[in-house]
């Protein structure tokens, strides 16, 4: 067979004539080291500018400072609320855990405008105040461009997978100038305890590739400008034995703030979902201004907050700035990621960590009379132990410490701080927090075929595949009034769950859209609550398997059925159609491809 002669519009095939998929892949993660490189820089680049220029201006407003600082995170919330409404939902939050559902859920497929719009999002939200971190939207981005690569130059499904965990680690690199680190993190956070050798080579050379041009732009530098001083073998470093579970109580604490916070905003519906991330944004900027006023003009609560975060592991603040400061941000930093908006919370977490050592440090000075560089080295060890409390990966903890600092000289207080807050904190939440905000939103991980492995997929119970934001018609209304709310809303389905307006949860019967279509030709008035009255409903329970499930749709010839709870047959908890079933079977037997 003649090899194809080269074109961009025939590139993928040219490529496969001269080399396979293995060839292929590495080649790949080349240019996605580049390309992610250059697009964690741009971000960086970004943000920083942006915050900078216009809190120099603001400061120099006079009488309108403190309204120009208190308005400016809302104002960014509001354009965030609206562009993640119209334009991009999966823009809000931090990337993260869009990253990891999409490696598990959909072939590590991720949509080149999600990055996009997650650069341009992200870059108004942390650019203009809020208190949320670029590392999670770098490696959502990064993720997206990797994915892009891998199906634009025609790899099979497995290695367009793989192409995520590249990504990933390729944004860690870059955002954080810590290739080593990176490396961890996609084996602690995104493969979990199913540690796989299938992405190694090429992650290691997008890192390294990454790390290079973020250097080369840049400069050789650390993430953070901590104490370089050399720390010997001292009594006082037993101060770790505190800071670890000083650090895994707070961690525990953030993360259920969080994730309360989060769940209250998700229910309060009576709030527009674009509108939440304004009044996220406004809190940062009150709570913000608050801290700014009474610590003499700190403004760390703000976006990133590197300057106060470095002058802490330097040792050169007070202990009520640093009180101030970790109190403003553990607060600002939940609200905000809370209320939808777009930003990581890797770097809060850094600088939460970092005030909570500081503060031991800076007690220890005052009453034990060590010396002043004690506050630089505990701040350190607050950080490690915090990260390690909150984001739940040990090693990365230790190592990321190392690389952003560039200071080797505490390693054994590092290690055990982080290792008492890892084990604290997982003893009082078993469950990471990036895999508790997918669980928010209805998405488990572990129930996934990807995660468990192809084999056994049907035997998955149904909750792993239904739809849990399932169209209903309402009972109230008659068919008339639910088609003209459907052809509003624009989402036409084959059939309709009917529930209670009030109690959307209240199940009262199944419609077809034909149905519907039929009563309103006949001018029909009832309520669609009368016209389901005594109908047989078909159930599926969320733990029956996908096989029975299928079966059961199949016997009963209908194309959908509710799932609902076993406890209460009345309580609607989503909906399986068989397109959800052959979708999954199709995904499984193009993975092979």
């Amino acid at each position: 067979m003649p090899r194809e002669s080269f074109s961009l519009n025939n590139l993928p095939n040219w490529m496969r004539g001269r080399f396979n998929d293995g060839q292929r892949f590495l080649m790949l993660c080349i240019c996605a080291g580049v390309l992610c490189g250059l697009v964690g820089v741009s971000f960086h680049l970004a943000i920083t500018f942006t915050f900078e220029h216009m809190f120099a201006l603001y400061e120099g407003l006079g009488f309108w400072t403190i309204p120009a600082m208190i308005f400016s995170p809302a104002l960014a919330g509001l354009l965030v609320g609206l562009m993640i409404r119209y334009v991009s939902p999966t823009a809000s939050g931090s990337g993260i855990p869009q990253t990891k559902a999409a490696y598990y859920q959909n072939f590590g497929i991720i949509k080149t405008p999600e990055a996009f719009w997650r650069f341009i999002i992200g870059t108004i939200s942390v650019g203009f105040g809020n208190s949320l971190g670029r590392e999670g939207p770098t490696v959502h981005i990064c993720s997206a461009i990797s994915s892009k690569l891998g199906r634009i130059f025609g790899l099979g499904k497995l290695r367009i997978q793989s192409m995520v965990p590249v990504g990933m680690g390729a944004g860690i690199s870059a955002a954080f100038n810590a290739p080593i680190s990176a490396i961890t993190f996609v084996f602690e956070e995104l493969f979990d305890n199913n540690f796989s050798s299938k992405a190694l080579g090429g992650i290691l050379i997008a890192v390294v590739v990454a790390a290079v041009v973020e250097r080369s732009l840049i400069g050789d530098h650390s993430a953070l400008h901590a104490t370089r001083e050399v720390f010997e073998t001292s009594w006082w470093m037993l101060v770790c034995l505190a800071i670890g579970p000083a650090a895994g109580l707070l961690g525990h604490l953030f993360v259920s703030l969080l994730l309360g916070l989060r769940a209250q905003f998700k229910q309060a519906t009576k709030i527009p979902s674009w509108a939440r991330p304004a009044l996220g944004g406004l809190s940062v900027g009150l709570i913000g201004v608050t801290v700014w006023q009474f610590s003499g003009g700190h403004n760390g609560v703000f976006s990133i907050g590197y300057d106060d975060l470095n002058s802490t592991l330097h040792g050169h603040l007070i202990w009520q700035v640093l009180l101030l400061l970790l109190v403003g941000k553990f607060l600002a930093t939940a609200v905000c990621y809370a209320s939808g908006a777009s930003g990581g919370i890797f770097a809060p977490v850094l600088f939460i960590g970092s005030m909570l050592g500081g503060l031991f440090g800076v007690l220890m000075v005052k009453f034990l009379g060590v010396d002043q560089s004690v506050a630089a080295a505990t701040a350190l060890l607050g950080t490690g132990a915090f990260f390690a409390a909150v984001i739940r990966c040990p090693l990365t903890s230790v190592l990321i410490i190392f690389e952003m600092t560039q200071n080797y000289s505490l390693i054994l207080p590092l290690m055990i701080g982080n290792l008492i807050a890892y084990i604290i904190a997982g003893k009082l939440r078993s469950i990471p927090i990036y895999d508790a905000l997918l669980l928010q939103d209805g998405i488990s991980l572990k129930k996934l075929p990807a995660y468990r492995g192809d084999r056994d997929w049907r035997n998955l119970p149904v909750s792993t595949i239904m739809t849990h934001d399932c169209r209903s018609a309402y009972g109230e209304l008659d068919a008339t009034a639910n088609l003209e709310r459907i052809q509003k809303d624009g989402h036409k389905h084959h059939g309709y769950t009917i529930v209670s307006k009030e109690n959307q949860q209240e199940l009262l019967g199944v419609i077809t859209h034909h149905e519907l279509e039929e009563l309103h030709a006949a001018k029909d008035t009832r309520r669609i609550s009368e016209w389901s009255e005594g109908q047989n409903i078909i159930e599926i329970h969320p733990d029956d398997s996908i096989r029975d499930a299928a079966n059961t749709l199949v016997v009963k010839d209908v194309l959908q059925a509710p799932v609902v709870s076993r406890k209460d047959t009345r309580k609607l908890l989503g909906i399986v159609t068989l397109h959800d079933i052959a979708r999954q079977q199709n995904a499984i037997e193009d993975s092979m491809d």
